[in-house]
């Protein structure tokens, strides 16, 4: 196997590691930080795995070569993830949730900021603000978005079933017609089967009752 390339190959990823990691960066990239090493972890084991018919050095090579592409790789998802959430939680309501695990982002509206009572028509006001998501999808298009609609305990589970499944639909109705792509977008109805807090309690209830937007990198 030749290496003759492998420094430059190791610098290029190098130096995409180092900018993920500026301190200056988003939320302090902290995202890309972690995502540069889950990447040199995972690069490093393909490496080696792809070439374990080879020599321990040149195994071990190859795994630093995965290493570094990995890295690289992972902290340019990472440092994307860092951006997008800080500029969703500029551009958004403050009741609106915005949380990144470094693997995706999740944006969270209440039911209750979204629909009327039993309804599936979205809000004026929620409009406005899928359509600020819809254009930072369009200016991030390489993620798939799952809209995942949840409701409270309240009633038949076969209605709420029904009713998360519409009213997902709707929210993703509102991102595609702000330009989002239909392969990117699926709706999926949990119904009351996720809930994040106690059914027991009105402010539990209240949580629950609630439409989630994933983004995840592809």
């Amino acid at each position: 196997m030749n290496f003759t390339k492998f420094p430059l190959v190791l610098a290029a990823a190098s130096m995409t590691f180092v900018t993920a990691c500026d301190p200056a960066g988003p939320n302090e990239n902290q995202k890309a930080r972690q995502g540069a090493l889950l990447g040199a972890a995972a690069g490093a084991a393909v490496g080696a795995i792809a070439n374990r018919d080879e020599s321990n050095r040149e195994r071990n090579q190859s795994a630093l070569i995965g290493a570094a592409l990995g890295a690289g790789a992972g902290a340019a998802i990472g440092s994307n993830l860092d951006r997008q959430a800080e500029e969703l939680r500029r551009e958004l309501r403050q009741d609106v949730g915005v949380s990144n695990n470094g693997s995706n982002l999740k944006v969270v509206l209440s039911q209750d900021l979204l629909f009327a009572t039993n309804s599936t028509a979205v809000s004026s006001v929620s409009q406005r603000e899928l359509r600020i998501v819809a254009n930072s999808l369009n200016k991030y298009p390489n993620t798939t978005v799952n809209v995942i609609g949840h409701t409270d305990s309240d009633g038949a589970a076969a209605f709420n079933q029904d009713l998360s499944e519409r009213r997902a639909q709707a929210v993703s109705a509102v991102l595609l017609n702000g330009g989002v792509s239909a392969t990117r977008v699926r709706s999926i109805g949990a119904g009351e089967n996720q809930p994040v807090a106690s059914n027991q309690t009105a402010s539990g209830k209240q949580a629950n009752r609630r439409v989630e937007i994933i983004i995840t990198p592809n």
